[in-house]
């Protein structure tokens, strides 16, 4: 199976050959007929499946056989849920659309917005866009979604748990009801269903499998260990292992910041994006990873949506999540284009059904190992409060100086990723 057979232009697949791809992928094999004939998609596609290019390149064939605008309006958009990818998913269409007379734009929040709406008063054929800057500049008519002829909804699961669905029905009223919708997400929950059966006209279900889960292509490895030792464990295996370009992810934002300023500590050269982060240090601290100026990457799951970083060697799990499908995400940064992998994940005594659970969804188990000096602690949680009560007792009847007031950290569950 080549580009070309599957009906593309001699444009497009000139442009996905200056990028290196000579086959298409499985989902891509699969959505690209059928978008460009005209149906409404539902995909069920996953990180590291090729899906932007599944669903870019028949909407830029579509619009360039179109007939043109004397003066250029939104004739696509593409809602995605995070900033990173929102912007990757712009950068792959100016590639893809080199050798074609197509416009596209970009608008997310977190940076200014007259550079934005100066460049749709210019006219832009394809729109790429997260929620709320773009209800923002709709809001100041900066922008209308009047001409829309086709919807993109990416990684809607992501927008949904990100508490978009009342954004993503204020957009769907802003458009016309005659338009071609599709609609990508990692999983299908009774949410994404109901989500797609309001807007989708009888729509053809794609599946595909991530290479990722059925290759060899990525090592998953698992360390039991103590809790407390977790970051003392990790920058033992970047230095041991020579690791040059690591991705590693936390559950909070705090998380990331606190674990980064240990990185940096040691003498690792480190960066962290969250939330919390604006966009240009978001941006800086991406590129600066991407040029191997910035050896470590620390980010949230939200955060690394839609990161895009060709060849990365090393994952690490700091902190398993809990949700297993986020598990398959932050391995699918890994083991990408053919290139091997290796996820690893750092899991405490408290984490040990979170690693059953995700165990349960890859229907394999993961190779454990414990690296000596860093063994987990085994007593249970009762037992470890128990212990460390008496040892701060002890400390305190031995005259050592007294810690009121209780642990100022927060409980995990109190950060948002």
């Amino acid at each position: 199976m080549t580009f070309k057979s599957l009906g593309l232009s001699d444009a497009l697949v000139k442009a996905v050959r200056k990028k290196g791809y000579t086959e298409p992928s499985t989902i891509q094999e699969k959505a690209i007929p059928l978008i460009l004939e005209g149906k409404d998609v539902l995909a069920s596609a996953q990180t590291g499946t090729g899906k932007t290019a599944g669903f870019t390149l028949p909407m830029l064939q579509i619009l360039s056989q179109q007939s043109k605008w004397k003066r250029r309006p939104i004739r696509a958009l593409i809602l995605t849920p995070t900033r990173e990818l929102a912007a990757q998913v712009y950068t792959n269409i100016r590639e893809y659309s080199e050798f074609l007379d197509i416009r596209s734009a970009v608008v997310f929040g977190g940076v200014k917005a007259k550079p934005q709406i100066a460049t749709l008063r210019n006219g832009v054929d394809i729109l790429v866009a997260t929620p709320g800057r773009l209800l923002d500049l709709q809001n100041q008519k900066a922008l209308s979604l009047a001409r829309i002829e086709i919807l993109v909804l990416d990684e809607a699961d992501r927008m949904l748990d990100m508490g978009f669905l009342r954004d993503i029905k204020k957009i769907l009223a802003l458009m016309p009801v005659k338009r071609q919708n599709l609609l990508f997400s990692a999983t299908f929950s009774k949410e994404i269903k109901n989500l797609a059966g309001s807007f989708l006209h009888h729509p053809v279900l794609v599946e595909a499998t991530p290479e990722y889960l059925t290759a060899e292509k990525v090592n998953q490895k698992a360390y039991r260990v103590d809790k407390n030792k977790k970051t003392a464990l990790v920058i033992h295996l970047i230095n041991e292992g020579n690791w040059e370009q690591v991705l590693v992810f936390t559950r909070t934002k705090h998380g990331a910041n606190k674990l980064c300023k240990k990185m940096i500590g040691s003498g690792i050269t480190a960066a962290a994006i969250h939330g919390n982060k604006s966009q240009t240090a978001r941006t800086k601290a991406l590129a600066g990873f991407k040029k191997g100026e910035v050896r470590v990457l620390v980010a949230t799951d939200i955060a690394a949506r839609g990161l895009d970083i060709p060849l990365l060697p090393h994952v690490v799990n700091f902190e398993l999540p809990n949700v297993p499908e986020d598990y398959v995400h932050r391995i699918g940064r890994t083991g990408r284009a053919g290139a091997s992998g290796e996820a690893i994940s750092l899991v405490s005594t408290e984490e040990k059904n979170y690693l059953k659970d995700i165990e349960k969804l890859l229907d394999q188990s993961l190779d454990t190992e414990i690296v000596k000096g860093f063994e987990p602690d085994t007593s249970t949680p009762t037992q470890a409060n128990t212990n460390r009560s008496q040892t701060k007792n002890s400390k305190r009847k031995t005259g050592k100086k007294k810690f009121y007031g209780g642990s100022k950290r927060k409980s995990s569950n109190n950060y948002k990723k």
